[in-house]
């Protein structure tokens, strides 16, 4: 499988070199590494032309407008060739093993689109910052993400997914949308474009908390949640027009939740609630509502017993 880091930045020229060295000392080396320099007021791409120019690993996309992460995203996709698209922000580090542990775990795990790990935080906070106990099978989450905004993911450094699922969600045309927190578009995307998610329970990914993140840590204005409701609802309506799907999604999240070898109560909670609302008549709810309770019975995740 081939393999391409993605790396955006805009204004990080403190960083941006150590992030693309990260990517360079891999054990496993990617095959290629995409820079998007988001059109920086600062000295990154100079930097970058003088020291990656000449790479043959390195792909330098040097843009000539801001357009925000999404776009950046969108660009470097479009001028990678990798079948598993690896993600990078800019002031993000890699563990050197990162990319060997997670092509094996891609190809141990055939059925995998979108793997996320757990991150080692540093700088102005330092914690293990994990989504779950353990490695997890998190199975399809379509239905629970149309219909109760389940996202499924971690930060932007952590993600990885198949070429085919970003195919299916890109391009997406609310660019001014998601000018940060585009991460946002691969979580709730790869969700419902169906992909079969996994976390991997290894801090694999060093997030730099400093003073100048573009989200974490910064305080939100009410407008702010508001206009970030209004940006998620026109996201989702793109994409269910775009893969068509049906109005009564909703009867099938019994089967999707068998999809979870071990679902947690919140799991477990979220699907009864979408069955128990969804349209169709009784005898058939009573009895989706029930496969559901015994199936979280039977396989429910035993670190919760």
């Amino acid at each position: 499988m081939k393999t391409s880091i993605l790396i955006n930045n805009y204004n990080y020229q403190d960083y941006v070199v150590d992030a693309i060295e990260s990517a360079l000392n891999q054990i496993v080396p990617a095959d290629e590494i995409v820079v998007v320099d988001d059109f920086s007021s600062d000295l990154s791409a100079e930097i970058l032309k003088n020291k990656f120019a000449q790479s043959h690993q390195v792909k330098l996309v040097l843009k000539n407008a801001n357009e925000g992460q999404l776009a950046a995203f969108q660009d470097g996709l479009s001028a990678s060739t990798g079948d598993i698209i690896f993600f990078l922000d800019a002031d993000d580090l890699y563990q050197n093993d990162y990319i060997k542990i997670a092509l094996e775990f891609y190809q141990d795990h055939s059925d995998c689109d979108f793997l996320f790990t757990s991150a080692e935080l540093f700088g102005n906070e330092e914690r293990i910052a994990t989504c779950y106990d353990r490695t997890r099978d998190l199975g399809y989450s379509k239905i629970s993400t149309i219909y109760r905004r389940t996202w499924i993911g971690h930060r932007t450094s952590t993600l990885s997914m198949k070429r085919q699922v970003l195919n299916q969600i890109f391009p997406i045309p609310y660019l001014e949308d998601w000018r940060i927190r585009a991460d946002d578009c691969l979580a709730y995307g790869a969700s419902i474009a169906n992909a079969h998610k996994y976390y991997l329970n290894t801090p694999l990914v060093k997030y730099r908390v400093h003073g100048s993140n573009g989200f974490y840590g910064k305080a939100r204005s009410t407008e702010y949640f508001q206009q970030y409701d209004r940006a998620i609802d026109r996201l989702f309506k793109f994409w269910i027009n775009k893969f068509n799907y049906p109005e009564n999604l909703d009867q099938f999240a019994a089967e999707e939740f068998r999809s979870i070898p071990r679902p947690t109560q919140q799991e477990f909670e979220t699907f009864y609630s979408i069955t128990r609302c969804a349209h169709f008549s009784k005898p058939r709810k009573a009895l989706m509502l029930m496969l559901t309770y015994l199936y979280f019975l039977r396989h429910r995740n035993s670190s919760e017993c």
